[in-house]
């Protein structure tokens, strides 16, 4: 340890990619994104979908498995808009959800319309039914104190397992991922419903985690070697962990790619939410997170382990 302490210096200047030489540039980028993102919520609105706004929801029964695409364009050529259809259960079951206000005969008049344009065989209603605008508004506000809450405990739990300036790094960079991943949504008015809203809560687990392996290498770097400037040693800490970071990111799009082109209209905003969330999580861990701690003037001195009572730094107990 003593030798890898000594050579730190040199080790720093022939293997370590300068990541924090350019974080002024990266939070400026930040900033844009998050002023775009939250001029495109607060303009255009996020484009909710049947489970915040309310509606009708008909399940079709088919004789012969249709195509979705099919089915799609038919209710389009019959001037239904704001709908969504996926196929539900069986190759035979068709869900149509459709962003209006229900109508009882709606049901029936969507199996008439379909049964006139697809040659298909016979098509079964299955079920119509509303789903109301009261359990829209209390999914928006439990979804949102579900954000504040993770947020929040998030933040404690950072806290206790670093120091206070780890957690305001990492629950802004938490932040940041979540604004940017909705303003998307919201600049693009892709549909924002449950399944978006549950992609955003893994987002926050990925960068956490993303977050907490490279503030864990961070304060063992900072025990570790006897550089006095906190960016050598984010810098050094940051190219140690990178070859895990690129891994693990890749992986994980590669899945969500074939998530998003094989997994159907259904799963299309939740993996569309992941792939933009873990690439700006993946971001974030390293710009973001890494630059409020140089924001914050970490040092040594905050990674140091305190005294016990009774012992001095010539201990042959104590260990900084």
């Amino acid at each position: 340890m003593n030798n890898t302490a000594a050579d730190s210096t040199a080790v720093y200047e022939e293997r370590v990619i300068p990541f924090m030489g350019i974080s002024k540039l990266a939070m400026a980028f930040s900033a844009l994104l998050i002023i775009i993102s939250i001029g495109a919520i607060a303009v255009r609105g996020l484009n909710l979908g049947l489970d915040f706004t309310g509606g009708s929801l008909v399940e079709l029964e088919y004789e012969q498995a249709p195509r979705v695409a099919d089915v799609r364009e038919a209710l389009e050529e019959k001037g239904y808009t704001g709908f969504v259809v996926q196929q539900f259960g069986t190759d035979t079951s068709i869900l149509v959800r459709l962003q209006q206000d229900f109508d009882q005969n709606l049901g029936n008049k969507i199996v008439a319309d379909l049964s006139s344009v697809e040659a298909m065989g016979d098509i079964e209603l299955k079920r119509s039914e509303f789903v109301g605008a009261q359990v829209g508004e209390e999914l928006k506000e439990q979804g949102g104190l579900g954000l504040l809450l993770a947020l929040a405990t998030i933040m404690v739990y950072i806290s206790f397992r670093f120091v206070f300036k780890f957690s305001v790094g990492a629950v802004v960079a938490l932040v940041h991922d979540v604004i940017i991943t909705i303003g998307a949504f919201a600049l693009f008015q892709w549909d924002f419903d449950l399944n978006v809203l549950a992609a955003v809560l893994a987002v926050i687990g990925y960068s956490l985690n993303d977050t907490i392996v490279v503030y864990d290498r961070i304060r063992e770097n900072f025990r570790a070697f006897r550089i006095e400037s906190s960016q050598q040693i984010i810098d050094i800490s940051l190219t140690q962990t990178l070859s895990r970071t690129i891994v693990t990111g890749l992986t994980t799009l590669l899945v969500l790619l074939a998530l998003y082109i094989f997994g159907g209209e259904a799963l299309e905003g939740f993996a569309t939410a992941l792939i933009i969330g873990i690439v700006i999580g993946t971001y974030s861990s390293i710009y973001v997170a890494s630059s409020l701690l140089l924001a914050t003037k970490v040092s040594k001195e905050d990674m140091m382990i305190p005294l016990k009572e009774g012992l001095d730094q010539d201990s042959p107990d104590y260990r900084p």
